[in-house]
């Protein structure tokens, strides 16, 4: 198993990090201040082509790897959370589910327009389904043909935006022959008649990142709205989760890395009793512990990347990778956060938006302790 990087990636890397310097960590407290989704960055980053890493040349994606993607939302959390977030949910949430489960008129309808310029939401989650995913109470019943939506998604990222196309939005269709309830996904548009979208505000964290409620009042879709076959829409949610925790889990350890290098050249900087507090051996083994762990994250990280890329099953290794970055980021977050002594509460500081920002790591995607039941379930495996 080999973690070097190919020229290839190695360039991604270095320019994804000098776009994040440049572009977004000029603004970075601005925009969180003010609660702003950034349309200009965002459209920067569709130029870059940051929203089709892992999407075939022909629909006009990148058609790199799935680490190649990882480096990339690794790289923007190290500067910004909020940015790695949009970037996280454009692909693992909004093209991936189209590009892996949607038909070829599908496929050549929405991808050009998902890599170019349009956001898309991942309608799962609701008021009473969280954590049980199959808890979904939004309904798509038929009538004349159509099927009809009726129900409501929260915390959704991307959807309600001025750019946003739409969202793939999980129904509960009837019953399956065991009983059990059938789940179907439709690709629905922001522009039909009862759809709305809002944006939710007062975040504590990923304040400049777009989080919505959907209502669905009696939207009118057809089947060729549907997304791959009646009654598989449970199984496409939860191999988009796998996905996205990759992500999630990239979004700690770039988070976690910014947090480090922050609270190391600030130790360097502070002087007490005569010398940098970093002289002190109480803070030099904080920083070396903080040192330790972002790295174990990062190498189950790429080892997750690397089951998925070479075809394997890595189902188990994305739930540890989610779980462990993100509860790394927690500690040195809240290290950091002490190195600074008072300043690290103060906004100005960037180790308080780190902190803030770590949090919805730990429920975003599924939150810890149902990474913990994912792990288990495969062990007994």
């Amino acid at each position: 198993m080999d973690f070097s990087f190919s020229d290839e990636q190695q360039i991604l890397k270095q320019t994804v990090r000098e776009f994040a310097e440049k572009e977004i960590l000029p603004v970075r407290q601005e925009l969180d201040e003010k609660e702003e989704f950034s349309y200009e960055i965002t459209q920067k980053m569709f130029d870059m082509g940051f929203f089709g890493i892992v999407i075939p040349e022909e629909y006009g994606g990148m058609g790199m790897d799935y680490l190649s993607y990882i480096l990339v939302v690794e790289e923007l959390a190290r500067v910004d959370g909020c940015q790695a977030a949009t970037i996280a949910a454009g692909n693992s949430l909004g093209t991936a589910p189209v590009y892996y489960y949607g038909n070829e008129k599908q496929r050549k309808e929405f991808l050009p327009q998902l890599l170019s310029s349009k956001l898309w939401g991942f309608g799962l989650t609701e008021p009473n389904a969280g954590s049980d995913a199959g808890g979904t109470q939004t309904t798509a019943t038929q009538k004349d043909g159509k099927w009809v939506l009726n129900g409501s998604k929260i915390f959704i990222t991307n959807a309600s935006t001025n750019i946003t196309l739409g969202s793939t939005i999980q129904t509960l269709t009837g019953k399956r022959k065991d009983g059990k309830k059938e789940y179907t996904c439709f690709l629905v548009k922001q522009d039909r008649p009862g759809y709305k979208a809002v944006p939710m505000h007062k975040k504590m964290t990923w304040r400049s990142s777009n989080t919505s409620e959907i209502y669905l009042d009696d939207v009118e879709v057809s089947d060729e709205d549907m997304l791959g076959k009646r009654g598989e829409g449970f199984h496409q949610m939860l191999e988009s989760l796998d996905n996205g925790r990759l992500a999630i889990a990239a979004m700690g350890v770039g988070g976690a890395q910014g947090a480090f290098e922050a609270a190391f050249k600030y130790s360097q900087e502070r002087n007490q009793f005569g010398r940098p507090i970093s002289k002190f051996q109480v803070n030099s083994f904080k920083l070396a512990d903080m040192a330790t762990e972002i790295e174990a994250a990062r190498n189950l990280l790429y080892k997750a990347c690397w089951l998925r890329d070479n075809g394997k099953p890595f189902s188990k290794e994305a739930a540890m990778s989610k779980l462990y970055a993100s509860e790394v980021m927690k500690k040195v977050t809240h290290e950091a956060v002490q190195l600074y002594g008072g300043y690290g509460l103060m906004e100005e500081y960037p180790v308080a938006k780190f902190y803030r920002d770590q949090r919805l790591l730990e429920i975003g995607e599924g939150t810890s302790e149902i990474q913990r039941m994912v792990i288990q379930r495969k062990l007994e495996l």
